[in-house]
């Protein structure tokens, strides 16, 4: 049987170690917004990463690698805080303070941390890491309109929480 064209071939280990490379740091900030703690982050981008390269054949489309891999990474954190269920409420009750309280974090990365997941996630991968709507969706396994909906709502409670800097005359 002959080879496939590289449309059809799977992703070579040098490839997947350089396109993990490129999306590292976008990687991390997104597990940070979920998850909210970096021991817990650091594990699931780890997860992550090893779960990607093991399905790497499940991959259909090289183009889509980076939201195949967030996909997988969201899912991971998911995993993380279904585990840690029992645990959580006090984890959130120590990140609202840890955010409260961080010196080293902006005002608006504070108040990101207060966000619900969802709306979370969508800023963050919206605003922090540059996906589009569409890919969010993907992503997320959700409609585009709750994407709009959720970074609506995140805008809104940002400018709450902020307190909006600016008037806005009509």
């Amino acid at each position: 049987m002959k080879e496939k064209d590289n449309r059809g071939e799977t992703m070579k280990k040098e490839e997947f170690i350089e396109e993990v490379r490129a999306v590292e740091e976008m990687l991390y900030h997104t597990a940070l917004s979920v998850l909210r703690n970096e021991t817990d982050t650091a594990d699931a981008v780890q997860e992550a990463l090893l779960k990607a390269y093991e399905n790497l054949p499940s991959l259909r489309e090289e183009r889509y690698f980076r939201s195949w891999l967030v996909r997988i990474l969201l899912n991971e954190c998911y995993r993380i805080q279904r585990h840690q269920k029992k645990i959580l409420a006090y984890e959130e009750y120590m990140d609202q303070e840890e955010a409260e309280q961080a010196a080293s974090y902006s005002e608006l990365y504070q108040a990101i941390l207060l966000l619900p997941r969802e709306q979370r996630v969508a800023v963050s991968l919206f605003y922090i890491d540059g996906f589009s709507i569409e890919e969010i969706s993907r992503i997320t396994g959700t409609r585009k309109s709750t994407v709009k909906t959720r970074l609506y709502r995140a805008r809104t409670r940002l400018r709450e929480l902020l307190g909006d800097k600016e008037e806005v005359t009509c």
